[in-house]
């Protein structure tokens, strides 16, 4: 097979997305060397980042098509009018696998495509325009296209699978869960190490751990709330939250952040996070939804016990190897991780079994299974 793959949405590093990839591309490497490879890219800014990316990829099998078409007029022709097929850009293909962002059309190719989650049918009130780009309507065309052209579509979850049934009225025979996993990176540091981290971003005593873009629907609002709640049963504990801002109110601004024991990291490398969640007493990961929830088998591969939300793919994903909590409750939240805190066997006991769970996962696995979506579109 000849199989196309937009990789723009790598630039946005230290996003689900960009790692999701990232991760992929990287596993059909490992994994396949039959098929080739024409690697897709649409980012003015970035096209330094996806020329670095390809770099490290074999040749020939992988092979590089950067368009110098302005992503908007992209999104115009593809999410817009739909028109303009992938084809007259990267030559012909037998199977083009899109990108969380643009739709565009084939002339013969196979369409498949990955949805990450709904969040603009169920969350629109938590996004904003960014860039000149209104972020629901665009994800609304792309998958409006999706749902009458696609001839696969790649679900994260089982609960991304149900949404698409749902939501979008796709027909299951069309939809494939295929998991997303940790990196490899992901796993338990020794002290040392761990201690570096903590010098290097100067973190003294036991800390929380937030990991993920600073926007709304990770419900730091809330997590800021019952960290004073935690703070007065343990007030020498430390919150850490690491990520890039993204859009909304920031936590900065929205809470009058003046309290030592709150560190807002920013975006961190992923050397840098396997130390953070090491470190952690807990991995909290209130988020109000997600489509996958990659942070928490990362924690678990590091041996972080973690406490995460009772909905949607956050449930599926931790299966039984985590304290649950109601994400609209402060009290529910609390309740959590001082439930944690306090019982040092329970905290053993998750952590064995985070360790556990993570290793069911891995982009290897991944990657096969997508060659085999791929596959069955030309049968």
């Amino acid at each position: 097979m000849k199989i196309g793959i937009d990789i723009s949405q790598i630039v946005y590093q230290g996003t689900g997305v960009a790692t999701y990839t990232r991760s992929l591309v990287g596993g059909l490497a490992r994994v396949d060397k039959d098929n080739q490879f024409v690697l897709f890219g649409s980012s003015l800014r970035g096209r330094k980042l996806i020329e670095e990316f390809i770099k490290g990829l074999p040749k020939p099998q992988f092979r590089k098509k950067i368009s110098f078409l302005p992503p908007k007029i992209l999104e115009f022709l593809w999410n817009g009018i739909h028109l303009f097929p992938i084809e007259n850009l990267i030559g012909e293909v037998d199977v083009f696998h899109s990108s969380d962002w643009l739709e565009p059309p084939t002339k013969k190719a196979k369409r498949v495509t990955t949805i990450h989650d709904f969040a603009v049918f169920k969350y629109p009130q938590t996004f904003q325009p960014r860039g000149g780009h209104n972020v629901v309507s665009n994800q609304k065309r792309k998958l409006f296209f999706v749902k009458n052209y696609s001839d696969m579509v790649i679900c994260v979850s089982e609960t991304t699978k149900q949404d698409a049934m749902e939501i979008l009225k796709i027909p299951e025979r069309k939809l494939k869960v295929v998991y997303e996993a940790p990196d490899p990176v992901f796993s338990i540091r020794e002290i040392s190490e761990i201690g570096k981290t903590r010098e290097k971003y100067k973190i003294s005593g036991d800390y929380l751990l937030c990991v993920g873009t600073r926007e709304p629907r990770k419900n730091l609002d809330r997590m800021l709330m019952a960290f004073t709640e935690i703070s007065r049963v343990y007030p020498e504990l430390n919150l850490v939250i690491a990520g890039k801002y993204g859009w909304g109110t920031d936590v900065n601004s929205k809470f009058e952040i003046r309290n030592s024991k709150i560190k807002i990291l920013g975006f961190v490398e992923k050397e840098d996070l396997v130390g953070l969640y090491s470190g952690a007493k807990a991995f909290v990961y209130p988020s109000l939804y997600e489509g996958f929830g990659l942070p928490i088998l990362e924690a678990m591969a590091c041996g972080c016990p973690v406490v995460t939300s009772n909905v949607g793919s956050m449930k599926e994903i931790a299966a039984g190897a985590s304290i649950l909590i109601d994400p609209e409750s402060t009290d529910s939240l609390v309740s959590g991780v001082l439930k944690l805190l306090k019982n040092f066997k329970l905290s053993e006991e998750l952590r064995s079994r985070g360790l556990k769970r993570a290793g069911e996962f891995s982009w290897d696995k991944a990657a096969l299974q997508t060659l085999q979506a791929y596959q069955s579109t030309l049968k």
